[in-house]
């Protein structure tokens, strides 16, 4: 029988923290419940809009 380790753990850890300061920043700065809402759903995919605005910056 063998056994696998996951080796990309680290990667989980630093998205989770992420999405913790995602939410917590967004959800602070908005200025109603539905605006928290969505601020709760763009910490949810923070990395995509960093990785598209990276592309965009670089001409890409």
């Amino acid at each position: 029988m063998t056994s696998e380790i996951s080796s990309n753990a680290p990667a989980g850890a630093v998205y989770g923290l992420g999405l913790i300061g995602a939410a917590v920043y967004f959800i602070s700065t908005a200025a109603g419940f539905w605006m928290g809402v969505l601020g709760f759903i763009k910490a949810l995919v923070w990395p995509a809009i960093l990785i598209f605005d990276a592309f965009k910056a670089l001409g890409a």
